[in-house]
């Protein structure tokens, strides 16, 4: 997320906590990197103005002039002050309402509020357990209708139909009242958007606020749009008593402005960010776990929690037991480690949530190639028979051709992956009976590849 902002502040941070001694003049040189890295960012003037006098302040005063470790603590304000632009904490949805309790969309046309919705939808059916209704307003536009329909099926949520020659407000009711009935918990509406600003808009988002007085008027934003962004929060504001804010399309190439200026210009706090285009790919925002990924500090709690969510706890458990009691690993074994992967976001989604000195260390890694070579690895394996996967030693040449075929690939390709498979096996062997240790010492004074040695465990 927000990769250039990420690289230039992540590298502030390095230069920072080498500071032995806090002095005005190199705050000043510091803070005008900051600076220019926010504006290029596309983070609001009035915002980073802002900001820097917070941060000036506290760095200039006895917090940091008195500190043991100077270029650390300064480091932290910058940090906090971050936290502090995009909200403290997490600021969670509110269902505190009579039933149903209704949410209204809010948000410009192409910011991903249908997808949202349904994102949304399955949040509160898995994190919160409601029984969950959603319609959709937008009568401009028929495909919208047709796609909130398709995503909250996928959802697991329930959707209330209407169409193109109906009135917002009358579909609105007549979904509102459907949902009393049938004693749904939520209620999500999701609005018409449009390609730009114009009064008919928001007087038709004001009328269905007014009728319908949701508990929740959530302002959906692309993380993307840069300062066009702020402008259209000030827009909905105006016309809206907003609640919260969706970031949308974090995992885009965005300058991250948006997600540090939409917080100060609404007021409102921002309450989810949408991390990928997947219905699970929306995450509760917390300002200050974000302020670390912007500084290039990571986010491991994330990072735990995607690993948590995706890993199967008994498969797991299963292939430590069978490893563990000297059963061979198998080909089954390795494909159910790569689908592991995928079910965990993939290995750029990783990456994204750990520290940039980690993850520099990978920079030569290209990503959409490591990707790739993951989704071959799993058509190679997925071309053979079950025998063959069971008992990798049989196949041959002719067994290789077929598979080769079978998956789209060359016969070198199969090759390589027997191989790996093979040196998976061996390491799989030396972890049995306490032999990981033993075999991790030895690894400790192996040369890695790209000349770089191994350090040496600690034990």
């Amino acid at each position: 997320m927000a990769s250039a902002l990420t690289d230039k502040l992540s590298r502030l941070v390095k230069e920072m906590r080498g500071q032995a001694r806090i002095t005005e003049s190199n705050v000043q040189d510091m803070l005008r990197e900051v600076r220019m890295a926010l504006l290029e960012a596309d983070v609001a003037l009035p915002v980073v103005r802002d900001f820097i006098a917070r941060v000036k302040e506290k760095a200039l005063g006895q917090e940091v002039l008195g500190s043991l470790k100077p270029g650390q603590t300064l480091v932290s304000i910058v940090n906090r002050e971050l936290a502090a632009t995009m909200g403290e904490g997490v600021a969670d949805i509110n269902l505190a309402a009579q039933p149903p309790a209704i949410i209204l969309m809010a948000g410009l046309q192409g910011a991903g509020k249908t997808t949202t919705t349904a994102k949304l939808a399955k949040h509160l059916i898995e994190k919160r357990k409601k029984k969950v209704l959603t319609v959709s307003g937008d009568v401009y536009r028929p495909a919208a209708i047709e796609q909130l329909k398709t995503v909250t099926q996928q959802a697991g949520a329930e959707w209330f139909p209407s169409t193109p020659d109906q009135k917002p407000l009358d579909i609105a009711l007549a979904a509102l009242d459907y949902a009393k009935k049938h004693y749904f918990d939520v209620l999500l509406v999701d609005t018409a958007g449009r390609l730009a600003i114009d009064e008919a808009l928001m007087k038709e988002i004001k009328d269905l606020h007014a009728a319908l007085k949701p508990v929740e008027t959530l302002f959906v934003v692309d993380a993307m749009q840069g300062q066009d962004a702020i402008n259209t929060a000030k827009a909905f504001k105006e016309a809206l008593p907003l609640t919260g804010i969706v970031l949308t399309k974090l995992d885009g190439d965005s300058r991250g402005g948006a997600a540090l200026s939409v917080r100060q210009v609404t007021g409102a706090p921002i309450k989810f960010a949408g991390v990928s285009e997947k219905l699970d790919g929306l995450e509760v925002f917390d300002a200050e776990r974000h302020a670390g990924r912007i500084l290039g500090m990571g986010d491991i709690v994330a990072l735990v929690e995607q690993v948590t969510a995706g890993v199967d706890m008994e498969a797991a458990q299963k292939l430590a037991a069978k490893v563990k009691s000297g059963d061979g690993f198998d080909l089954n074994d390795f494909l159910s480690q790569i689908q592991q992967m995928k079910q965990m976001g993939g290995l750029s989604s990783l990456m994204d949530k750990l520290p940039s000195h980690l993850t520099a260390k990978a920079g030569a890694v290209d990503m959409d190639k490591a990707e790739k070579d993951i989704k071959r690895k799993e058509g190679i394996i997925q071309s053979m028979t079950p025998k063959e996967r069971r008992r990798p030693e049989i196949i041959k040449a002719t067994r290789k051709k077929r598979i080769a075929n079978g998956a789209g690939v060359q016969v070198q390709e199969v090759n390589r992956l027997l191989k790996e498979f093979e040196q998976m096996q061996d390491m799989m062997k030396k972890m049995k009976g306490g032999g990981l240790m033993k075999m991790m010492k030895k690894m400790g004074g192996m040369k890695g590849m790209g000349g770089g040695g191994m350090p040496k465990m600690p034990f």
